[in-house]
């Protein structure tokens, strides 16, 4: 089942088949879709996109879930799709650096935007990654008109290393200096990780 990790006000939560038909119907949104570079799916081809996911071992993704949603008590390996508002996602495809990590964000409940929980989830993910995978830099790579999530990213320390004409989209990049490890490494100590007994 692999981690569930819990911040303040979020909690990251592994891609279930449970959580498939929500996220399906987030990635109808046309805006969504600009949003995330993403090309529109059926529920089925989404189902193993999830499976895919969870099997790749060159990326890691998860499941925002908003504390506030939550019915009930947090139980790792329960799904809680009634509070997952958003993923948080990173790929390590990098031909020439494995440990360079890109990081993608959506919060895809308008609901939930603009409470922080953008930033706690990336953080959390860097944090994780770090600490797990031994990454040693991050990098983002946002659509011009995203204008929220290149602020976010701006707001962690990102800088911008490159500009594509033809994808109008900005590369961010930040590399984990010895400063930056150990304020991930503070972070995640903060973090309640959760797995199966």
């Amino acid at each position: 089942m692999g981690v569930s990790l819990e911040g303040e006000k979020v909690i990251l939560v592994p891609y279930m088949e449970a959580h498939v038909p929500k996220y399906h119907q987030w990635m109808q949104d046309p805006a969504l879709l600009q949003a995330t570079g993403s090309e529109p799916l059926s529920l089925e081809e989404e189902y193993q996109m999830q499976l895919s996911w969870t099997q790749d071992p060159l990326k890691r993704t998860f499941i925002v879930l908003d504390k506030e949603l939550l019915h009930g008590e947090f139980v790792h390996g329960d799904p809680h799709a009634e509070a997952m508002v958003g993923d948080v996602n990173i790929y390590m495809n990098d031909l020439d650096d494995s440990q360079l990590a890109e990081v993608e964000i959506m919060i895809a409940e308008l609901k939930s935007r603009s409470k922080g929980l953008g930033k706690e989830s990336v953080l959390m993910m860097m944090a994780y990654a770090v600490q797990s995978l031994g990454i040693h830099g991050f990098r983002a790579k946002i659509g011009e008109s995203n204008r929220s999530s290149l602020h976010l990213f701006q707001k962690l320390g990102f800088e911008e290393a490159s500009y594509s004409e033809i994808f109008k989209e900005v590369t961010l990049e930040l590399p984990v200096t010895e400063q930056k490890r150990e304020e991930y490494l503070h972070l995640i100590g903060n973090v309640v990780t959760h797995t199966q007994p």
